[in-house]
């Protein structure tokens, strides 16, 4: 009874704690519209970017890691580290279907990065160098996700992560991320996926 409490705080906190659509609120704030007017009409950084606000990017980049690594940091410090990793993934799902946006939100990638470290350093230690290195080669962000999330799995655990369900955590939140970049995969197999570097486009009002 206690252990299912325990979850289901997780799941309801991780939740909303994702759910808090950090883009669209800076850049509000910040003068520049609704940032779903624009690009790939995400709320996450990757579409904050094409504002040409990296300032604006890079805090939304960080905020939306921070919500689902400090949940995950929360919910392993006072109950564990599989129900710690489970708020973290919460926070993934809400930050893609938020329920204060009629569960339209971003594709997850910050939030997957960012309950990595705070759950499993393995994961972490595959995740980053291959999305820098496909990112500075290929300058395609999508691209750059979708290696990572490939590979995370399987490279944690050959670098010594043996906890069945982060495992099993880890393979079905890199299947979701390949889900919520559909669009992308479909314009990556066209050749028509935007490189970073292209003209910017300014949100509208």
């Amino acid at each position: 009874m206690q252990a299912s409490i325990e979850y289901g705080a997780a799941v309801v906190c991780g939740y909303l704690a994702g759910s808090i659509p950090f883009g669209l609120l800076i850049t509000r704030a910040a003068g520049l519209g609704d940032i779903r007017a624009i690009g790939s009409k995400s709320i996450g950084a990757t579409n904050v970017l094409r504002t040409g606000r990296k300032d604006l990017a890079l805090a939304t980049l960080l905020l939306d890691s921070l919500k689902a690594g400090l949940v995950a940091f929360a919910f392993t410090h006072l109950f564990g580290r599989e129900i710690g990793f489970v708020a973290g993934a919460m926070a993934f799902v809400g930050h893609c279907y938020p329920v204060w946006l009629g569960f339209k939100g971003g594709k997850g990638v910050a939030t997957y990065a960012g309950l990595l470290p705070f759950t499993t350093l393995p994961g972490f230690f595959v995740a980053a160098p291959v999305w820098l290195i496909v990112f500075a080669v290929t300058r395609i962000s999508s691209l750059a996700a979708l290696t990572a999330a490939v590979l995370v799995p399987t490279g944690a655990w050959l670098l010594g992560e043996r906890n069945t369900v982060v495992l099993a955590g880890l393979t079905l939140l890199s299947l979701f991320v390949f889900f919520t970049h559909r669009a992308n995969l479909s314009r990556l197999f066209k050749g028509t996926e935007p490189r970073f570097g292209t003209p910017k486009v300014k949100p509208e009002a």
